[in-house]
């Protein structure tokens, strides 16, 4: 009988989760956003963003509390690297998404789109991490 490793299985959806985050952080930055801004009126492509943020952060969020779980049981509970990124990019999303519900968004659209662009970073280098 064959018995399987948590930790590979662990390692895969970790690996799943942090490129599912990085595919969507992408697609957001890359192709909706602009997309949103180019096509519809400013009248209505603001409030209609402000409308998708608090879904980006909160689908972003559970992507990286999935890979964060793996994480730590691939690293038996004890920090890595990797779990230290993924946590940091939570606790961005955590905190960007509360500002976008919270309607302070539009005077912090810079420092979010700072944070976002960090958080992107930190999940390319966990991915690449966890691919190694």
């Amino acid at each position: 009988m064959e018995t399987f490793s948590v930790l590979p299985i662990s390692q895969l959806v970790a690996g799943l989760a942090l490129a599912l985050t990085f595919g969507g952080m992408t697609f957001f930055s890359a192709v909706l956003t602009p997309l949103v801004f180019t096509k519809l009126p400013l009248k209505v492509a603001g409030p209609f963003i402000r409308q998708v943020f608090p879904w980006y952060y909160l689908s972003m969020g559970v992507t990286v509390l999935v890979a964060l779980a793996a994480l730590l049981l691939a690293a038996g509970g004890k920090p890595t690297w990797e779990v230290a990124l993924a946590a940091l990019v939570l606790a961005g999303f955590g905190i960007a998404g509360h500002y976008a519900a919270a309607r302070r968004f539009r005077r912090l659209h810079l420092v979010s789109v700072v944070i976002n662009a960090f958080q992107w970073l930190a999940v390319l280098a966990a991915l690449i991490m966890v691919l190694m």
